[in-house]
């Protein structure tokens, strides 16, 4: 029997993904693909407040200096501080580009990624042709060092990009597969060897979407079409179960003031008209507190010295 995720914020999202838990000014922030809009809200709020980007935005980062690093379709770039709110749709301040991403290939675009315990960018790209072939890549982005692909197989949608506490071990998965892999890696060199599986998840129709690490070396993943959060130990054995009113259940990440609080995006698209029916709240954020102080801070990403755009 699994425990049973509540409604956090409405919201009729057609692919809410990329959340995030901002510490220093205790607000979540997360994208609606779709839509090319991210959202921030924070507890006591009656809604998110809206911020139209310049294309899809498949994940993004939160930066030192307070920007946005954006995951757009095509490229990553540099948005804000935010300044201001405004619950229709303001405008981020200027976008700085930052690099191309799969230039040369119309049918990828950025999807699911995070930064790593050093603060680099780790994301990856998906294939959107309807054939679905591994076209996909996996990249970790810094200043330092420019976007450098990793040496992982092609995916045709990459998701789940998180790593283990001491920020030795990568995880990852295309979806399509059902499989769950992880890797040894190293920040600084962007090398990763020792590709190996983590687990394949239990149900036919349970495909895995983004993933979260515990403090204590947990993989939390949110499994599209499952309607569920599920928690594995390190040795990818199912502890946990958590279900919520939502057919595919997108990325989860730990926040709150103690960090126990659990949350999960969800998306309404690949939802028949039935299943939208009978789970209306598809699209919204769902929460639930785990009891302890499980989540780590993800490490913000290390723009300093980056120069602001032009005004």
């Amino acid at each position: 029997m699994s425990d049973v995720m509540t409604l956090a914020v409405e919201q009729r999202a057609q692919l809410g993904e990329g959340l995030l838990w901002d510490a220093r000014t205790s607000r979540w922030w997360w994208t609606d693909i779709e839509s090319a809009t991210i959202h921030s809200w924070t507890d006591g709020e009656p809604g998110p407040y809206t911020y139209r980007v310049p294309d899809r935005t498949g994940s993004m980062a939160l930066c030192k200096s307070g920007r946005i690093l954006l995951g757009t379709a095509k490229q990553l770039s540099f948005a804000g501080p935010p300044n201001g709110s405004n619950p229709e749709g303001a405008p981020l301040q200027p976008v700085r580009a930052a690099v191309p991403v799969d230039a040369i290939e119309p049918r990828t675009r950025v999807n699911d990624g995070r930064t790593d315990r050093s603060g680099n960018f780790v994301f990856g790209t998906l294939n959107e042709a309807a054939e679905k072939r591994p076209i996909g890549s996996f990249y970790q982005y810094s200043l330092a060092h420019g976007l450098r692909r990793l040496a992982l197989p092609s995916v045709a949608i990459a998701n789940s990009t998180c790593f283990s506490p001491d920020g030795r071990t990568m995880y990852f998965t295309d979806t399509t597969t059902r499989r769950i892999m992880q890797c040894d890696y190293d920040a600084d060199s962007g090398r990763v060897a020792n590709v190996r599986l983590f687990v394949e998840t239990d149900l036919p129709n349970a495909w895995p979407d983004g993933s979260v690490i515990d403090r204590n070396g947990c993989l939390w993943n949110a499994q599209w079409g499952a309607a569920r959060v599920v928690q594995y130990s390190p040795q990818g054995q199912l502890m946990r179960s958590f279900s919520l009113p939502a057919k595919n259940p997108t990325c989860p990440a730990f926040g709150g003031a103690n960090l126990d609080q659990l949350m999960v995006t969800t998306a309404r698209v690949e939802n028949t008209r039935s299943e939208l029916e009978q789970m209306p709240l598809s699209g919204s954020l769902f929460t639930i507190n785990v009891g302890e102080a499980l989540g780590i801070v993800d490490a913000l990403f290390n723009d300093d010295g980056l120069e602001s755009p032009a005004k």
